[in-house]
């Protein structure tokens, strides 16, 4: 009785005492190895998995041992019967998941990871190397969208299949998360495209029906899509000239203002008002499709519209408005992840001033030219 590591490399168990595998792979110094546990009931001997937690290899065996010690049955590993397909199904029906506002991006990509490995593989079956093939797979294969996803795609994939693990072990449907820690994978998403003014006219032109009042708003106030999508009359305040969210329609949960330009107040009184108030866009729907056709038609390449936050966020700067003001208006809680949506172009560093020097190192600049000269 006792406890196994498993050599990545050729997958041989053996001994912890045993420093080299058999193959010649240092085990002891390998960071991903997998342990196992071993015993004897009625003379037959048993193995379990336990995955790359060595204390819960060691829990477990004395859990084992206990109850031998004292003749009772011996418990199954939990982590042998439950499937990813029940964990799924478990989690996403957790009252604390089903009332996050994300709850629908992450039931899919659990989903996504769970199909992937596959809905009856157990819990003390997934390995590491699950996790890579998935990954493999995402950065190869075209999504609905046409294209590959993208690494932060995929971390946020593999963060929402971890968190789901974690909660299996915080609430015993688990013995331990078998995979462990994992690197993510490096991202470079942040945009570096803003509109020009005569960009967004053409943009503009080529918009109709909703997409247009959405590319407008987002364009000039720096909203997110959802919260564009569901704006309601009684968040516009016409006389102080606000749009008011609540707690329940920001990504942050705080109540946000947020001060709306000119023409915006002008397209929202040139729009039809129902006299019970609802909902400004009735349709509630973004249509990608349409926008996509504009910007190809625009000929303005790689813009998508969380673009135009970006360009709303940058032009308030350019117009001289104070940093916090800005950030409290766009809703960030971070000058990090704020700092990301605004980008100084080549056209602003033209502009750059220089601090002129006293006459003396004038002087001495115009002796410098003159012995080079």
């Amino acid at each position: 009785m006792g406890i196994l590591v498993e050599c990545p490399a050729c997958k041989i168990r053996s001994g912890l005492k045993r420093k080299l595998c058999k193959c010649g792979h240092n085990v002891q110094k390998t960071g991903s190895k997998n342990y196992w546990i071993e015993y004897y009931i009625n003379g037959k001997r048993t193995r379990e998995r336990i995955g790359r937690s060595k204390q819960a290899a060691e829990n477990r065996l004395r859990e084992v041992q206990t109850a031998k010690a004292e003749a009772r049955h011996i418990n199954k590993n939990k982590d042998d019967s439950i499937t990813l397909g029940q964990l799924r199904d478990w989690y996403l029906d957790l009252s604390e998941i089903k009332q996050k506002r994300s709850y629908p991006d992450i039931s899919h990509c659990v989903s996504l990871v769970v199909k992937q490995i596959g809905e009856n593989t157990t819990a003390s079956q997934l390995e590491l190397k699950h996790i890579e093939d998935f990954r493999k797979h995402r950065l190869r294969v075209n999504s609905k969208r046409g294209r590959p996803a993208k690494p932060a795609t995929i971390n946020r994939n593999v963060a929402n299949f971890r968190a789901m693990l974690h909660r299996a072990v915080d609430y015993g449907e688990m013995e331990n998360n078998p995979i462990g820690r994992i690197k993510q994978l490096e991202e470079n998403n942040i945009r570096e495209r803003v509109l020009s003014q005569d960009e967004f006219k053409k943009l503009l032109s080529n918009c109709y029906g909703d997409i247009k009042g959405f590319v407008l708003i987002a364009y000039y106030l720096p909203m997110r899509q959802e919260e564009i999508i569901n704006l309601t009359w009684e968040e516009i305040d016409f006389k102080h000239g606000f749009i008011r969210l609540g707690v329940n329609r920001t990504k942050n949960k705080t109540v946000r203002s947020i001060p709306m330009h000119p023409k915006i107040i002008d397209y929202f009184q040139s729009l039809p008002r129902p006299l019970k108030g609802g909902f400004v866009f009735s349709k509630r729907r973004f249509n990608r499709r349409a926008y996509d056709k504009a910007v190809e038609v625009s000929c303005l390449g790689d813009f998508t519209f969380h673009d135009l936050r970006h360009c709303a966020i940058n032009n308030l700067r350019l117009a001289g408005n104070d940093h916090f003001a800005i950030k409290k208006i766009s809703g960030h809680k971070t000058d990090s992840a704020f700092q990301r949506y605004n980008l100084v172009t080549e056209e602003e560093m033209k502009g750059m001033k220089w601090l002129e020097e006293k006459g003396g190192n004038s002087r001495m600049m115009d002796t410098y030219m003159d012995t080079t000269a």
